[in-house]
């Protein structure tokens, strides 16, 4: 017994939101350097780094919705997971090297044109915060990840823009780098909740959104069924999962009563977001050799 769903356009996100970052590197590199920002620089250097996960994740992402082969028989989704465990790196690396610049700057001050940054803080949170919003409207893990990556930018550039407006009233060396590393600091600490998360489903953890006690319960309440047991669920790409489970049958008359439960248990499985479903059906007096290290459920 299978199942299989449709997914998304995830790829169409992706490849908005790497194209607007790719020219608004370019842009702020230029523009970091004229207008003497640690904090503009820092962040062309990360979002460069950006650029090249964005790009990584829409191929990956391209790469994911093929079809299954015979060398990959569920397809190809989990690419997106690999996708999203790259882009978390990145991102975490991308954190130290503005936290390293930030500090560098606090011990050798140098004043920012606070006109310059005011401007480019403007732009940078206007391009950022729509591809941003593009992205958290996406459900698999990769999405969420480069959403991190974007959210970043705007958080960045906002501390930039409250650091021109504070630097024009106030000159002080020392506002643009501590503003860039308290940024980056909430952002490592989020991008690595998001790895920690990332990591557990790519090592097949049980995916949250998913409660295997009710599943098994809505199972039990079926006529006919005995006993579940041997169930296992987990994530291709922290959207669509894999359920797969063994389902003992009391004794039954007819193939009727077989075919009943065979419906009842394809009812359940459509109301979860399931890419693939199996369920074992054992009748009576037949062994499971899974069984013994099994935990098993009863009525």
């Amino acid at each position: 017994m299978g199942h299989h769903h449709h997914t998304h356009n995830s790829g169409k996100n992706l490849r908005t939101a790497f194209f607007l970052n790719l020219a608004f590197t370019v842009l702020e590199l230029v523009g970091g350097w004229y207008v003497n920002s640690v904090a503009i620089i820092s962040d062309a250097v990360h979002d460069l780094g950006d650029s090249l996960s964005l790009g990584t994740s829409w191929y990956l992402d391209r790469l994911s919705k093929k079809k299954a082969t015979s060398s990959y028989s569920f397809g190809y989704r989990r690419f997106s997971l690999l996708g999203a465990l790259i882009n978390a790196i990145v991102l975490i690396i991308g954190s130290v090297f503005v936290i390293r610049e930030a500090v560098l700057r606090i011990q050798y001050p140098e004043m920012s044109d606070e006109k310059g940054m005011f401007y480019f803080a403007l732009l940078g949170v206007a391009v950022n915060g729509y591809a941003a919003w593009k992205l958290s409207k996406g459900k698999t893990q990769n999405e969420k990840v480069i959403s991190w990556h974007l959210v970043e930018d705007v958080l960045g550039w906002t501390a930039v823009l409250i650091a021109a407006v504070i630097l024009h009233f106030y000159p002080n060396p020392y506002l643009d780098p501590v503003l860039s590393m308290l940024i980056a600091l909430y952002i490592l600490w989020n991008v690595i909740q998001r790895l920690r998360d990332t990591t557990f489903l790519f090592l097949q953890g049980h995916p949250s959104d998913v409660d295997q006690t009710a599943i098994e319960r809505e199972i039990m309440d079926i006529t006919h069924v005995q006993s579940v047991h041997h169930t296992h669920i987990w994530s291709l790409d922290g959207e669509h999962h894999v359920f797969t489970t063994h389902v003992k049958l009391k004794p039954v008359g007819s193939l009727e009563e077989i075919l009943h439960v065979k419906n009842a248990l394809k009812q359940i499985m459509m109301k979860y977001p399931f890419e693939h479903y199996t369920i074992e059906t054992e009748m009576e007096g037949e062994e499971c050799l899974l069984l013994k290290e099994e935990h098993c459920t009863h009525h």
